[in-house]
């Protein structure tokens, strides 16, 4: 276990940080969006036609996957609670035994605590929610999304998107890379076993 201490305090903890500081500026930064829409009517525009912050409320999962829905809250926090006992459980069966499967749990770790924080503490901060009780407001937790790409391809592909990438976050970003350095230590663990095969039968 002191590896994965190693690892939540030299790598986990930094991105959660960077995750969650980024997010609260966001919160503190943009007015909350309109009852009935998921869309802060600020934004600031960083790169003219490509990259702007915005603020967006995503109870959902992924391109914004069951956002609205009044199970989205709740089931997702549940996911990410499960997910994150699953992590704890193989990394004790020693299933994250190289470098680039322990960087892969760590940006899964890092992303999955940074979102389900949101779910836990956002909805308490909405001011239309105040004065509604425990259960009530945490139901009403998001993910806050602000970080807003503009990709001509995209737009092409969908054009009702007008070109914008869905929004997202650093946890978001952590995830997604989490999952690439998956399938690349996959592709690797093949690669050596096609090669022992080979040398074997060589």
């Amino acid at each position: 276990m002191n590896s994965l201490r190693r690892l939540l305090l030299a790598f986990v903890l930094p991105l959660y940080l960077l995750d969650q500081v980024s997010k609260w500026l966001v919160v503190w930064n943009f007015s909350p969006p309109a009852p009935g829409s998921n869309f802060s009517q600020e934004s600031h525009v960083v790169v003219e036609n490509f990259f702007t912050i915005v603020r967006v409320h995503n109870q959902g999962a992924a391109f914004g996957l069951g956002n609205g829905t009044p199970w989205a809250p709740v089931v997702f926090f549940v996911i990410a609670v499960v997910a994150l006992g699953a992590l704890l459980h193989f990394w004790k069966r020693g299933a994250f035994d190289t470098l680039l499967l322990r960087l892969a749990a760590g940006l899964l770790i890092a992303g999955i605590l940074g979102n389900l924080t949101d779910r836990a503490l956002q909805g308490f901060v909405l001011p239309a929610y105040r004065e509604e009780g425990f259960f009530s407001r945490l139901s009403q937790g998001y993910v806050v999304d602000f970080l807003d790409f503009r990709i001509g391809l995209y737009g092409k592909l969908f054009p009702a998107s007008e070109g914008h990438w869905p929004s997202f976050n650093v946890a978001d970003s952590c995830i997604c890379v989490a999952a690439f350095f998956l399938i690349l230590s996959t592709f690797r663990s093949e690669a050596a076993s096609k090669a022992d095969k080979e040398q074997d039968e060589a």
